[in-house]
């Protein structure tokens, strides 16, 4: 008997429906845009990509699976929001995008089916989205080779981030739709940390990032209080 999926349906459902907006750059997604050059910037410095097999879990519309893809990686995204996928797919194709593929495939089937066959696995802004976030963290160390890195991005829970990921990004600024994230899913750094020790991965490096509403700009800092980033290695 199948496992049950790893996958809440209902989020999956709000990011299908709002698939066709994925590339617009003054969407919805807009902060993925804004944020993407400073993630794959942040990625590429410490495994630089050309020439390398990567994972990206939970990929949506292919926003950084693309963006490696065009730094020489060879990508897979996978994810299960099927609209999503349709649309990365077809960017994929317009784009002329070298070295890409993706899969409607969860990333704890593909551990069983593939393990150990990536140089590096990334994680973003997915964890907070799905019912067992160690899970995806036991796949995605299983999917990576000995050597290999590990990227994930999550949001933390506590009072700041209530004000600044829910009330001011979703409801003042409006630059996330309502609903987006439930601060209940939210996971702090150390709890991350301790489920990517359980795994087997060691963690290399831990980054904040911020947000200037006025100027709507985006940047990387030791402040880990909202939004931030974890790279790890499997020894």
């Amino acid at each position: 008997m199948n496992a049950p999926l790893n996958a809440d349906p209902a989020e999956l459902a709000k990011f299908s429906e709002l698939a066709h907006r994925w590339w617009d750059p003054e969407s919805e997604f807009a902060p993925l845009h804004d944020i993407n050059p400073l993630r794959l910037e942040w990625i590429n410095g410490q495994c630089p990509l050309a020439g390398r097999r990567v994972l990206d879990v939970g990929c949506g519309g292919g926003i950084l699976a693309d963006s490696m893809a065009r730094r020489g990686a060879s990508v897979l995204g996978i994810d299960l929001a099927t609209k999503a996928l349709r649309v990365a797919q077809l960017h994929a194709l317009e784009a002329q995008t070298p070295n890409i593929q993706y899969r409607e495939v969860s990333v704890e089937a593909l551990a069983e089916e593939s393990p150990a066959s990536f140089d590096a696995v990334t994680c973003m802004e997915m964890l907070e989205h799905v019912p067992d976030p160690a899970s995806v963290v036991r796949a995605c160390a299983t999917l990576v080779k000995p050597g290999g890195w590990v990227f994930f991005s999550s949001i933390n829970r506590n009072p700041k981030s209530f004000l600044f990921a829910i009330v001011g990004a979703e409801y003042i600024l409006n630059l996330l739709p309502r609903g987006t994230h439930e601060w209940s899913k939210f996971i702090r750094p150390s709890e991350l940390a301790r489920d990517c020790r359980q795994a087997g991965l060691e963690l290399v490096q831990t980054r904040g990032m911020e947000y200037n509403p006025l100027t709507r700009r985006y940047w990387l800092s030791g402040d880990t209080s909202v939004n931030y980033m974890l790279s790890t290695r499997l020894p």
